[in-house]
């Protein structure tokens, strides 16, 4: 009944959401010309609301635009106090779970890559353009007011749904980032696109390698059996299939509620020079395998880590701490003060070693990606280590820099650089060579 009254709502506006249960008239008609409105300038909009559940439960344009007189980003609009933008701590007045746990969350957090070399890259070698439209468009910007503007946004700081971003409020985030307006379909919040606006490409490619994976393999081969749509979404009981993004990192397990906080089951942060196991990481690597486990045994569960730690310990301790202390000790030193920040080849080098296939093969081994594991990720370690890195490093002709670089290099894990191929070959077969790595495989620091 609900439905066939709102197909009337455009015409027939203050009787009929009077009768659904507003008993503010005034209220009523300028929600009612809200949509009469936009049914006519924006039929997509209006459409994507008309069949969400806020229509369902009658939540309209004025519910989740209001603005008081005091906000920031508030302005006059056809006798309403609205706002274009809707931040998380709206969303928080129906959703305040959802808020508080986005709020913990690292998605929150990503805004922060505003101070962060990245940005000081894009923002350097790129220009703010590209800074704008790249990196701010899935961290998020800081949005900024502008007085001048009919709705009270600067151009530059929006249209912007960054996951991080920083609003005139004082809330973090966009809950668009992930349901998209006007419809946020739940359905399309638990496909891995849903992801796959930010968690693509050089430095971070988890949907390529879900893609690669048998996770996405089943996925894409039985979708239409995933009941993407159910309002409870259990794997294991409500659908069996394959795993999203969303399985794996927010949806409810058989012991386990839904979280909108990311990070509740990742053990190991992949994204700096060195990986280090997260606060409390046993708890987040626990709740982790016990969502593997609606589909996967005991062993084969503590099978994949013992892999994926080898993998992160064999990048930690064979690539990324000698490169980092050979950086640290170059700039102690002097020897790169002359320069901007990346304005020399080893500075570049050594920022793709760690933030583009250090942290693919660390993704690639966390998401059973073989591809992405080597031949995109220690693969490329290896060649710009070994071939650019310390090459550019030795330029430099500094005794202690070289000294550092001997140092490492006369570690068990680089001798074969010094030794005749049938000998290492002799001990690859004889498992002699694999000796060197046997304590990688445990977490650690």
């Amino acid at each position: 009944m609900k439905r066939l009254l709102l197909a009337f709502l455009a015409l027939i506006v203050t009787p009929l959401l009077l009768a659904l249960g507003n008993d503010d008239p005034k209220r009523t008609a300028v929600a009612g010309k809200c949509m009469t409105c936009h049914k006519e300038k924006h039929p997509g909009i209006y459409r994507q609301w008309y069949v969400s559940e806020h229509a369902k439960h009658n939540v309209t344009c004025l519910d989740c635009h209001q603005a008081q007189a005091g906000d920031k980003d508030g302005f006059k609009h056809y006798g309403a106090q609205i706002a274009t933008l809707v931040t998380p701590k709206d969303c928080g007045r129906c959703h305040k779970k959802e808020f508080e746990q986005v709020n913990s969350s690292y998605h929150a957090k990503a805004g922060k890559i505003l101070e962060s070399k990245d940005a000081y890259l894009a923002h350097a070698a790129g220009g703010q353009p590209v800074a704008i439209a790249g990196c701010e468009s899935c961290h998020g910007t800081k949005v900024v007011i502008d007085p001048k503007s009919p709705n009270k946004l600067a151009r530059k700081s929006w249209p912007n749904s960054g996951i991080g971003r920083i609003n005139p409020d004082g809330s973090n985030g966009s809950c668009t980032a992930c349901h998209a307006r006007h419809q946020f379909d739940k359905a399309q919040a638990r496909r891995p696109e849903a992801c796959a606006k930010c968690h693509l490409g050089p430095d971070h490619p988890q949907k390529e390698i879900y893609d690669e994976s048998k996770h996405g393999n089943a996925f894409y081969s039985h979708v239409a059996e995933m009941n993407l749509k159910s309002d409870r979404w259990v794997a294991g009981q409500d659908y069996f299939a394959a795993p999203t993004c969303a399985t794996c990192h927010m949806s409810a397990t058989r012991k386990q509620k839904i979280t909108h906080d990311v990070g509740q089951r990742i053990s190991w942060t992949l994204r700096p020079p060195v990986s280090k196991m997260k606060a409390d990481y046993v708890r987040k690597r626990n709740n982790m395998k016990e969502t593997c486990s609606a589909c996967h045994s005991k062993y084969t569960v503590d099978g994949h880590y013992y892999q994926y730690d080898g993998v992160v310990q064999l990048y930690n301790n064979k690539f990324a701490k000698p490169a980092g202390e050979i950086m640290a000790l170059l700039k102690k030193k002097g020897l790169l003060k002359n320069k901007a920040g990346f304005g020399n080849k080893v500075e570049w080098t050594y920022w793709e070693i760690w933030h583009h296939e250090g942290r693919r093969a660390r993704h690639g081994a966390s998401m059973m990606g073989p591809d992405y594991t080597w031949w995109h990720g220690i693969y490329e370690v290896a060649q710009h280590f070994y071939f650019k890195f310390l090459p550019e490093v030795r330029k430099y002709k500094d005794a202690e820099v070289n000294a550092l670089v001997e140092k490492h290099l006369n570690s068990p894990m680089h001798s074969w650089l010094k030794r005749p191929t049938p000998e290492i070959k002799a001990d690859i077969r004889s498992g002699k060579l694999q000796k060197i790595y046997k304590d990688l495989y445990k977490p650690g620091e």
